[in-house]
């Protein structure tokens, strides 16, 4: 009987990725659920960078670093401007939940991401306070 409680056991805890207790003195078993990684609402980018990405506070390498994302870190894009060129690209995609921008030439984009229109780029990239930011 106690055979059976324990496969049984097992199996329950293979199938469901949880952790089953065989009572009447037996170990603990359990199975870790299967690691399920979801990507961000599209569109997202990955960032492709080695060494991680700043996130900006103008499409700008002149302008302040506000983050840092990580390699392969993942993170959803709001919409696109044409600003600084950067290693051939001149695409800044601004981030979907937070005031920051990336160039796209340091990430993979996955999902069609609109043009700003209501972002005047020549504001952006040319403003006083671009032009007096470090980073």
């Amino acid at each position: 009987m106690l055979k059976i409680l324990e496969r049984r056991a097992r199996r329950f805890a293979a199938g469901t990725g949880a952790a089953a207790v065989v009572v009447l003195g037996t170990p603990l078993l359990s199975a870790a659920a299967p690691a399920q990684v979801t990507a961000p609402m599209q569109p997202y980018a990955t960032v492709t960078s080695q060494s991680g990405l700043n996130e900006r506070q103008y499409p700008s390498t002149d302008s302040s670093v506000v983050d840092f994302l990580e390699y392969q870190d993942q993170v959803g894009l709001r919409c696109k401007v044409r600003a600084q060129t950067i290693a051939g690209n001149n695409d800044w995609y601004l981030l979907r939940d937070r005031q920051a921008w990336i160039s796209a030439s340091y990430v993979v984009r996955t999902g069609t991401v609109p043009y700003c229109n209501d972002i005047q780029v020549s504001r952006l990239a040319h403003g006083p306070q671009a032009a007096d930011a470090m980073g």
